[in-house]
């Protein structure tokens, strides 16, 4: 028997990469692509997990025994820290039998973790009548990824596949939660947003991300503020000449101009002035990969291969070390800006990558 249907999408971030866990500034929205997990109660405490995506049985929990001490380093630790924090935050949620499907691509920087997440709360909390709005469910399944999984997230992703709206990019700003929904209609300007999964995995859960957040931490400290997005974009060289550490210095750089870059594209979109857009995310590529250090080979050449065949911008998108990069198009020259790169991948004997459009699609919500 079964008592709903969910679904939570993936995201794909415009602009504002790794400003999240430095309560600056992102602007993502959803994609078409969702974890869908049909759902059934169960008065026994047992959590019950199965994938369609993930050979093998179904795996069995107890909600009582949930610890992240005692997580798998699995999949199944996605929805298992989502029902621990809720459960931890004092709600209570009893059993269920999940079943997911999932069409937002693995390892892609696409936030299929979020998805997994966000799906899993929302339905325990429809289920169980927690009453949850969005922001706060966001929150609780950025716990869950923080100190259940072990991953140093911020609360972008979480944000973007609860709350985010069908047509529309959403400009978070990630200290307080506040939320301006832009009207992202490229279609209706010639436009076309291109996603290009390169094929190369990662793991936000390894050190390097983790040693970015550190040292990000360390810059706010070196400049006497609490998170780097105090750090104005106008005393920037100011404040450079104070951080002694280079490494550090060029984290600071980099999430002082990106806060600036994301007000800059939030500025141009609500503008209407969406190709002025693609500059600024070339601009972010290279600050990513310069100054961040979280690029590829393979994204770096997806970004030369796009803008060299006439896009008009392009960068990574995600945490980095691999997953996908954006490119922003004439609609008309999306054909050839996609063989450019596929030729490109295919010149160095690289695995071919994957290319969809993206449109802003519904963030989470139940389906039947």
């Amino acid at each position: 028997m079964t008592d709903g249907v969910w679904a939570a999408p993936g995201r794909v971030n415009l602009i504002g990469e790794h400003t999240d866990y430095n309560d600056g500034f992102v602007m993502p929205f959803a994609l078409p692509h969702t974890t869908v997990a049909t759902v059934a109660r169960r008065d026994d405490g047992v959590l019950r997990l199965h994938s369609a995506d993930v050979p093998g049985d179904p795996v069995e929990l107890r909600v009582a025994d949930l610890d992240p001490g005692r997580r798998s380093g699995s999949w199944t630790d996605y929805p298992a820290g989502a029902v621990w924090a809720l459960a931890d935050a004092g709600h209570r949620v009893g059993g269920a039998d999940i079943h997911y499907e999932s069409t937002v691509p693995s390892g892609a920087g696409l936030s299929s973790s979020a998805a997994l997440e966000v799906v899993t709360a929302l339905a325990l909390s429809d289920l169980y009548e927690l009453g949850l709005d969005r922001p706060g469910l966001a929150r609780l399944c950025q716990r869950a990824e923080n100190l259940y999984v072990g991953a140093p997230t911020g609360i972008m992703d979480q944000t973007a596949s609860a709350c985010c709206v069908r047509g529309h990019a959403l400009h978070l700003d990630t200290r307080d939660l506040t939320r301006r929904q832009i009207p992202f209609d490229l279609a209706a300007h010639g436009l076309e947003l291109l996603v290009v999964d390169t094929r190369v995995k990662h793991s936000h859960s390894e050190g390097e991300y983790g040693r970015r957040r550190a040292g990000c931490e360390a810059g706010a400290a070196a400049l006497g503020v609490s998170a780097l997005r105090d750090v104005p974009y106008d005393s920037l060289d100011e404040a450079l000449g104070r951080v002694e550490d280079p490494e550090v210095r060029r984290l600071v750089r980099h999430v002082v101009t990106e806060n600036a870059r994301v007000e800059r594209v939030t500025g141009h979109a609500a503008a209407g002035d969406f190709r002025a857009i693609g500059p600024v995310l070339t601009e972010g590529h290279a600050s990513l990969r310069d100054d961040f250090a979280v690029s590829c080979a393979e994204l770096d050449l997806v970004v030369e291969a796009s803008v060299g065949a006439g896009a008009l911008g392009a960068r990574m998108t995600g945490g980095g070390f691999g997953g996908s990069a954006i490119v922003l198009t004439e609609a008309s020259r999306s054909p050839d800006v996609g063989k450019a790169v596929l030729d490109a991948f295919a010149d160095r004997s690289l695995r071919e990558p994957r290319l969809f459009t993206a449109v802003p699609a519904e963030g989470a919500r139940r389906l039947s």
